[in-house]
């Protein structure tokens, strides 16, 4: 059951006639990895950035480990302890990507953890090595394909050493391949593996995405978003069976 650790209530924003997001309010609980899907349009993007306050909401509130969050700036909640990636990346171009990663490493948040944590660069080369591009440590970001820039903004988000894990469509623009590893490394983080050195357990994560045959293997609950709404909630088994889901997004079960 979803705790209190992430609790969003009542989340509402217009955009002129649009009501991207209305009335949402749902948990994440401090041990969860949750899907959030839903059809193009769906709400689902719009979801996350008033989460992450890069927009304000026009109703409704978002509470962190007990402390509300409205209206506060994004890097006060990555701060608190919530980083996200995006589904279109923004790098620094001409910097190397180890620097692009070295900038959150500088970060209030990441320098208050232990004394390795000081030493920048080899704080970003582990977080490199961890999306699987720390051969291109030294490229530029703007020579980097498409799931490269992926794996980049998951390098990122992860050197904040968040305690919640926003990820938007972190398989796309990856090969099949790509993409079962680039799971593999979302459950171990999750479980801890990647801080063992500094947590005893990873991130809680809420993931977008469209590849749904692999979310659904690593997902505990999934949220169901549809013209701004929560259609329903369950578990992957439950989602994939669920004929208004079915009609709504999916268009044919899931195999």
């Amino acid at each position: 059951m979803a705790g209190d650790f992430l609790v969003v209530q009542n989340l509402s924003k217009r955009f002129g006639g649009l009501h991207a997001v209305k009335d949402v309010s749902f948990s994440i609980g401090r041990h969860e990895m949750v899907g959030l899907i839903g059809p193009n349009g769906a709400g689902k993007t719009t979801l996350v950035r008033l989460i992450l306050g890069i927009l304000k909401p026009d109703a409704g509130r978002v509470s962190f480990k007990g402390e509300n969050l409205t209206g506060k700036k994004t890097w006060d909640i990555v701060a608190h302890g919530i980083a996200g990636t995006f589904q279109n990346a923004r790098p620094f171009p001409h910097l190397p990507i180890i620097a692009n990663v070295m900038v959150p490493c500088l970060g209030p948040r990441a320098s208050k953890r232990g004394e390795w944590v000081k030493r920048v660069e080899a704080r970003a080369m582990d977080a490199l090595e961890f999306a699987g591009i720390a051969d291109l440590a030294k490229e530029p970001a703007s020579r980097l394909s498409q799931g490269d820039l992926k794996r980049l903004e998951v390098a990122r988000a992860i050197a904040c050493e968040p305690e919640l894990l926003i990820l938007d469509e972190p398989f796309g623009g990856l090969n099949p391949t790509e993409t079962s590893l680039m799971a593999k490394s979302i459950r171990r983080l999750h479980k801890g593996g990647r801080f063992g050195r500094l947590h005893s357990e990873g991130p809680a994560m809420i993931i977008i995405e469209h590849k749904l045959s692999e979310l659904m293997k690593i997902v505990d609950r999934v949220i169901v978003l549809n013209f701004g709404q929560i259609l329903t909630t369950g578990t992957p088994a439950e989602i994939v069976n669920n004929q208004q889901v079915i009609e709504a997004y999916i268009g044919k079960e899931v195999v």
